[in-house]
């Protein structure tokens, strides 16, 4: 037997998991990354060393519960959460608490304002030189204030964009492309986390590239072209979007075309050489946070009353939501718990409470305020693509949620799908390690090997007739609505 690690680094864990060469989940380890250091609004830092503390603690979890040999696991995959900052000393030791993609300095150019910083990467930099002593990482993860040339997935030599950016190039990273070798595990690493030492270490993506490539869409080509990359066949009518449930909610899919001017989707790099990964321009930021915020909010008897059913305090308010009709009594919530940095007067909003509610509304409500949102965000993407809305495949933790998935077949008026394993990114990586290392030929054929659809929920028609009127009548105009009186609000309470 051969295995396969994919490292899937987010916002709130990192989790580590091995794979047969069939895609088939042996086994993970996970653990909780630190509360992020948020001293003043507009600050969000990982505290510490947290994100290799966390990588550290999760490969030693995994490896404990492996019954194999780990002579027999081929490399590992490595993907980090993406838009953060890195700032490193001339002995790549981090000179300042790694930047999250929440704070409001990732969308200004970097400043080099601490004379201790002697390079500047991404998190996966970062991750691969504590693995591998490289500097290296993957092309795949810079998007935004990077001078990055989309086009060609390499540093730009146009004096202008390195200019704009501030980041002179000697200062980064040597880029690989997705599914090469960045290094190998060094005796110190193994020590520290129990890997095998010499074992590759394999380039992939920032976390929605390589989640989207683990979810095995295939990808669309809105002109027709021949395809270039080696996904198989294009889909140029029927699309499937990928609902990526993160802590940033958002909407993907993949193409052959590189779209740099398009209005409703961003045209960024993927998995895939030669394959562009289309996301749609909003989002829902600290989405499946909320999950988390409103358990806590709601925790009165809820965790015992899980703890009594041996079930998590999230799939018990599963259960009563079930109870709930579709449109959870008119209550509704608009999710803007984190705004934008351009839009810094908007607030989460829930409306129209009446005695009737109780957690259980609160709970679908906020499920369907995230599919409302997303279908809203993905219905320009959709025609902008000019593909049509067929299927929607449902990744992250949210997806083991009956409810959750059913909300989303019924709002979007098609089938919702979850794949056997929806922790896509960790797949992702490994499919990254099995073209790497030669088990597969190349990725069309890893995918067709180790990515399986699990579940299908149909929509109820009369749940979708209704979601349409409500979505079409109040919910798609609240934002608007809103905004005056939370612009007034703003102008009382700022950003305290």
């Amino acid at each position: 037997m051969k295995y396969l690690m994919g490292i899937d680094g987010g916002t709130q864990s990192t989790k580590v998991s091995i794979f047969d060469i069939e895609g088939k989940l042996i086994c993970e380890g996970k653990q909780n990354l630190k509360h992020l250091y948020c001293p003043v609004p507009g600050i969000a830092e990982h505290p510490g060393d947290d994100l290799w503390d966390a990588l550290q603690g999760a490969t030693k979890i995994a490896l404990d519960k492996f019954t194999g040999d780990v002579k027999d696991i081929v490399g590992i995959g490595i993907c980090e959460i993406r838009c953060c900052r890195v700032l490193l000393k001339k002995d790549y030791s981090l000179a300042e608490n790694i930047i999250n993609w929440m704070d409001l300095r990732i969308a200004t150019p970097f400043q080099h304002d601490n004379p201790e910083v002697g390079f500047v990467c991404q998190t996966s930099g970062y991750i691969t030189h504590r693995l591998t002593g490289e500097f290296k990482d993957t092309s795949a993860n810079y998007e935004g204030n990077w001078p990055l040339d989309t086009l060609t997935w390499k540093w730009s030599t146009d004096p202008n964009v390195i200019k704009n950016m501030n980041i002179p190039l000697d200062m980064l990273p040597e880029l690989k492309q997705p599914g090469e070798i960045l290094g190998y595990i060094t005796k110190e690493t193994a020590k520290l986390t129990g890997l095998p030492e010499g074992l590759p270490v394999i380039a992939t993506a920032n976390d929605k590239g390589t989640e989207t490539l683990g979810t095995g869409i295939a990808p669309v080509s809105p002109s027709g072209k021949a395809q270039s990359g080696n996904l198989g066949e294009a889909q140029t009518k029927e699309g499937t979007i990928v609902l990526s449930l993160g802590t940033y909610i958002s909407a993907l899919t993949l193409g052959y075309d590189y779209i740099p001017d398009s209005t409703s989707f961003w045209t960024t790099t993927s998995s895939v050489p030669g394959v562009y990964m289309y996301e749609s321009m909003s989002g829902i930021r600290r989405g499946m946070w909320m999950i988390t915020w409103l358990k806590d909010l709601l925790n009165i008897d809820l965790v015992a009353k899980a703890e009594q059913k041996n079930i998590s305090a999230e799939e018990y308010l599963g259960l009563e939501a079930q109870h709930v009709p579709a449109g959870s009594g008119g209550l509704m919530m608009v999710l803007e718990w984190l705004p934008k940095p351009s839009e810094l007067h908007k607030r989460g909003t829930m409306i129209g409470f009446d005695i009737r509610h109780t957690r259980a509304h609160i709970y679908r409500a906020l499920l369907e305020a995230i599919t409302y949102t997303m279908y809203n965000n993905i219905k320009p993407m959709y025609e902008e693509l000019n593909i049509s809305n067929r299927k929607v495949l449902v990744s992250g933790g949210g997806s083991n949620s009956d409810v959750f998935m059913q909300i989303i077949a019924d709002v979007f008026g098609c089938p919702s799908y979850r794949n056997e394993v929806n922790g896509a990114a960790g797949v992702g990586s490994a499919i990254c390690v099995a073209v790497a290392t030669g088990i597969y030929p190349d990725f069309k054929t890893a995918v067709s090997k180790m990515v399986r659809i699990k579940d299908t929920f149909k929509p109820i028609e009369e749940n979708h007739i209704l979601y349409t009127r409500i979505n079409k009548e109040v919910y798609s105009v609240l934002p608007k609505t809103l905004d005056d009186v939370l612009q007034k609000s703003h102008e009382i309470f700022g950003s305290k």
